[in-house]
């Protein structure tokens, strides 16, 4: 089980209630922790997703499941992302990983508003559910893995080139999330360019 109880050292509220796709991006980041089985023993993987674009922000493998494991991938994100907008919604569910002071501190200094669903609800963290069962019904069950990094190597490429970039997706108007967020920065820059016109023109 990844979602044993960790210590309640803070009151964590549920802040996303199923509500992923807030619009645009980086208003909600979902994240979970997945099993992954090779020959040398379990790797670990930990995402963090965008609701909206449903992108692979951030990622982290290793052969133990700790917070450590969660601060890497939010790092990343941080490094993709640049300036993280202040407040975003960071969901996940009540593992001792996402309950850890550790993890609250790195919440504060990324300002993030940690969230998490209700311990033994799947459904309260249903798209980091469905993002596992892509993984490994398209991918990953269709091969064995003689070693871990193998898996971290084979399991990269899967998520950088081929489901953020290749995947098409029906919520997302059958394109892959990073050609979606692309289109959506281009609408918002045009928006943002009439706006500027239409205050000069008055």
């Amino acid at each position: 089980m990844t979602t044993i109880q960790g210590v309640d050292t803070y009151h964590l509220p549920d802040r996303a209630h199923r509500q992923w796709d807030q619009g645009a991006v980086d208003k909600v980041w979902i994240s979970d922790i997945t099993y992954l089985r090779t020959n040398e023993g379990w790797l670990y993987l930990c995402a963090v997703r965008d609701g909206c674009s449903r992108r692979v922000l951030g990622w982290a493998l290793d052969s133990v499941q700790n917070t450590d494991l969660v601060e890497r991938a939010l790092r990343m994100v941080r490094t993709l992302r640049g300036q993280i907008p202040g407040q975003v919604v960071f969901h996940a569910d009540r593992g001792s990983q996402f309950t850890s002071a550790q993890l609250h501190e790195v919440a504060v200094e990324l300002d993030l508003l940690q969230s998490v669903g209700r311990t033994g609800v799947c459904w309260d963290n249903a798209m980091s559910e469905s993002f596992w069962a892509t993984l490994k019904s398209e991918f990953y069950d269709h091969y064995r893995w003689a070693t871990r990094t193998d898996a971290k190597r084979k399991v990269a490429w899967w998520i950088e080139d081929f489901y953020n970039r290749r995947r098409l997706h029906s919520s997302l108007g059958m394109v892959p999330p990073v050609e979606f967020e692309q289109k959506l920065h281009s609408q918002q820059e045009r928006g943002e360019q009439h706006r500027t016109a239409l205050t000069l023109a008055a």
